[in-house]
C-alpha cells in the first residue's frame, strides 16, 4: 500500500475522502492520526457552528464532527504544496458555497409550488414567515448521499431545514392545507429521481415560539438554536420582524454563546485524545463522528 507521502507527491493536495479513496484505507481515524505526522499540512476549509445534540454532555457538540471536517472539508497536502493547497482551499470552498446556494434556491422555490396550488395563498404570504436554517445558513451544506430516516430513500447530502412560523390569528384549516401542501412537497423531492432532496420541517404558530423562548429543556433549546441562525426565504417578512425581536429580547443568544465555547473546549479535548491511540478507546469513538454519519457513504 503506498505511503501518505507517495500519494501526496504524486496527485498533489486532496480531500480526506479523495485520499481515502486513492490510498484504499480502511480505517478513516487511523488515516486522520496519520496526517498530523511531520510533513504534512491540513488546510480545514468552511467553518465550524454549534449542534444540540442529547446524547452529548452538555448537549454542545461543533459542527461538523472531526470525521466529517476531515473527509468533506479538509485538504491534506505536504510540505512544499502550500500554493497548490490553497488554490484548492479555494476551489473547494466556493464548491461547497455554490452547493448551499443551490439546495436554498431549491427549498425556496419548493416552497413556492406548495402554497401556488392552495386558494389562500395571498393570505398565507401575508401570515406565515417560511425560514431556511441548518448546514445551508452556514454555507455548508454538502452532497454526501444518506438514507433518509424514515423511509431508507437515499438522499443527496444536507437536508433542507425548513421553519414555517404561523400569525396566531391564523385559522386551523388553513394551517393545515399549509401542512399538507409541504409535506407533498417533501415527498416529491424525495422520490424524483432528479432531486432526491429531503425536506425536513417544523410548522409552528407564533405562541409556540414565544413558549420555546423559555429557555428551559433540551426540545425549547433546540428551537432558541434554530431560530437564531434561520434566515427568512419566503413569506411575510414583518412576521419575521417580529420573531427575530422576540429573540432578541429573551437572551438566549448569550446563552447559546455560552454553549459554543462550551462545544469549542470539548472539540479541543476530543482532538487532543483521538491524536494519542494509547488515550483513546472504544468510548471515545463518539468524539470523531456522531451516531448518523454511520449511516453515510462514500
Amino acid at each position: 500500500m503506498p505511503s501518505i507521502a507517495d500519494i501526496l507527491s504524486r496527485t498533489g493536495p486532496l480531500t480526506g475522502a479523495e485520499l481515502v479513496e486513492a490510498g484504499r484505507f480502511g480505517d478513516v481515524l487511523d488515516l486522520w492520526r496519520a496526517c498530523h505526522a511531520p510533513g504534512t499540512i491540513l488546510r480545514r476549509t468552511g467553518r465550524r457552528y454549534m449542534r444540540l445534540d442529547s446524547a452529548v454532555d452538555g448537549y454542545a457538540r461543533l459542527s461538523p464532527s472531526i470525521r466529517r471536517e476531515f473527509l468533506t472539508y479538509t485538504l491534506v497536502g505536504l510540505v512544499g504544496q502550500q500554493p497548490a493547497i490553497e488554490v484548492r482551499a479555494v476551489a473547494l470552498e466556493k464548491k461547497i458555497a455554490s452547493i448551499s446556494r443551490e439546495k436554498l434556491d431549491l427549498a425556496r422555490e419548493s416552497l413556492c409550488m406548495a402554497l401556488s396550488g392552495l386558494p389562500d395563498e395571498t393570505l398565507l404570504l401575508q401570515n406565515a414567515a417560511f425560514m431556511i436554517a441548518g448546514d445551508i445558513t452556514y454555507q455548508m451544506a454538502h452532497r454526501v448521499p444518506r438514507p433518509e430516516k424514515s423511509s431508507g430513500q437515499m438522499v443527496r447530502g444536507s437536508d433542507l431545514d425548513i421553519i414555517v412560523v404561523v400569525s396566531d390569528t391564523l385559522s386551523p384549516p388553513a394551517v393545515q392545507a399549509l401542512d399538507d401542501a409541504i409535506y407533498r412537497q417533501k415527498h416529491y423531492l424525495l422520490t424524483h429521481p432528479d432531486h432526491q432532496e429531503e425536506i425536513d420541517y417544523v410548522l409552528k404558530p407564533l405562541e409556540k415560539v414565544r413558549q420555546q423562548l423559555a429557555f428551559d429543556r433540551f426540545e425549547h433549546m433546540v428551537a432558541c438554536k434554530i431560530l437564531c441562525e434561520c434566515q427568512l426565504i419566503y413569506g411575510s417578512p414583518f412576521l419575521f420582524d417580529e420573531i427575530m425581536r422576540l429573540v432578541d429580547a429573551s437572551g438566549v443568544r448569550a446563552k447559546l454563546d455560552a454553549l459554543q465555547a462550551a462545544a469549542e473546549a470539548e472539540r479541543r479535548e476530543a482532538e487532543r485524545i483521538l491524536l494519542d491511540p494509547s488515550a483513546c478507546a472504544k468510548n471515545h469513538l463518539h468524539l470523531f463522528f456522531t451516531r448518523e454519519e454511520g449511516d453515510e457513504i462514500y
